[in-house]
């Protein structure tokens, strides 16, 4: 057959079918491939929306924020630092005479009264050399009485000149030798009886004992280095604290003008007050290696709270400043050297400039706003001038202060 008598036969209908075909199926490709991209969209954004903190997945609507209110009030001016428990009186107490220790009376930690009984040494040596002493001193004694009774005879002699001029300066003579025998055993036996004190060991101050360093039948000698025991007053006791010189003529000026400035000592930690007292002294001259000054607090510490030589961490109210607005120090945000706050009004965050002061314990004093203004304490990552809040009774995201913008 005649391929050209073939062709002949087809129509234009005859050759449409499979381009359109091919175009259809084209089309489908592209609208599968489209709904299959919108549903992996969603997959990942269901996940993303899974994973974020609850505080985020409302970032369209109202961010829940605590509030806090400005208030009026009195804030303290303080100065931190370093300090050290110094007892007033610390005693180390050494024994004065050689002998046997006969008894011990004291506890190991017992707080003794002034005068109260410690120690004995045995006395008998030094109570032999009293009693001698005193018989010394009796005979001497006797020996001037003898003297002064020759001596009146001699002077009714001399006045009826029976007996020679010589004779009676002799006698005033032996008399003097006789007061001068006599004052030096009177000193001896007073020597003696200070030596049998010295066996008879009494607490010099009212304190606590700390641990026993002797036993009866221990031999002490005299003028040892060996401490007996070591008494040292609790109460009150002081702390001695350094600050830097910088602050030193604030602090001066409240002494020279009459006030008494108040002194808090907190723990190693510097969460738990353990006592407060007052400032009694400050040192005599500056440190000029650290550039500070030496000062001491004393306090009554009637419940022991504090302990010698232990570390605190002290606070010094210098000043009190009064009529301050008042606000938590975490409501406080900072850019570069500007602060700001977000206050609360009409439902939305609305920043304003502010200039942060004096604080203490988590609050700040500002200018800037007046007491009774609403500010934001919470969701800083999520504020905006102008960002629509609503009230939390929690912060839902750290209230750390973060930078921002200021308008």
């Amino acid at each position: 057959m005649d391929p050209s008598s073939s062709a002949s036969h087809l129509t234009p209908g005859d050759l449409t079918p499979e381009p359109r075909k091919r175009r259809r199926h084209r089309w489908i490709w592209v609208v599968v491939l489209l709904l299959f991209g919108l549903l992996f969209y969603w997959v990942l954004h269901q996940h993303y929306q899974s994973q974020m903190p609850m505080g985020r997945r409302a970032i369209n609507g109202a961010v829940p924020v605590t509030e806090a209110a400005a208030r009026r009030g009195s804030i303290g001016v303080y100065l931190d630092a370093i300090g050290t428990v110094t007892p007033v009186y610390t005693d180390s107490i050494t024994s004065q005479v050689t002998g046997v220790i006969t008894n011990v009376y004291y506890h190991e930690g017992q707080h003794v009264s002034k005068g109260e009984p410690l120690i004995d040494i045995d006395c008998r040596p030094y109570q032999a050399q009293l009693t001698e002493a005193e018989g010394t001193l009796e005979r001497d004694q006797n020996l001037l009485a003898q003297a002064r009774m020759d001596l009146k005879r001699y002077q009714l002699a001399w006045a009826k000149n029976a007996i020679p001029r010589q004779t009676l300066d002799d006698q005033e003579k032996l008399v003097l030798q006789e007061e001068g025998t006599v004052k030096n055993d009177e000193g001896t036996v007073e020597y003696q009886r200070v030596q049998v004190g010295f066996c008879h060991i009494t607490s010099p101050i009212r304190g606590r004992v700390g641990l026993r360093l002797v036993d009866p039948g221990n031999l002490v000698t005299a003028n040892s280095n060996t401490s007996l025991l070591v008494v040292t007053q609790d109460s009150p006791i002081t702390v001695i604290f350094t600050l830097a010189e910088d602050s030193l003529p604030e602090v001066l000026k409240q002494m020279r003008m009459g006030h008494q400035l108040t002194v808090q000592a907190f723990d190693r930690t510097d969460q738990h007050l353990l006592a407060t007292g007052r400032l009694i002294t400050v040192d005599n001259q500056i440190d000029t290696v650290t550039g500070t000054v030496k000062l001491r607090a004393e306090f009554s510490n009637a419940k022991g709270t504090l302990f010698p030589n232990q570390f605190v961490n002290t606070r010094l109210l210098v000043e009190t400043l009064d009529n301050q607005i008042l606000i938590p120090s975490s409501a406080i945000q900072h850019n570069g050297p500007i602060d700001f706050v977000y206050l609360v009004e009409h439902g939305k965050a609305v920043m304003r400039n502010i200039k942060a002061g004096i604080s203490n314990q988590g609050q700040t004093a500002v200018t800037g706003i007046k007491a009774g203004d609403v500010v934001a304490d919470s969701s800083f990552q999520r504020l905006i001038n102008g960002s629509p809040v609503t009230h939390a009774e929690f912060a839902i995201t750290p209230t750390e202060p973060t930078e921002g913008i200021t308008q």
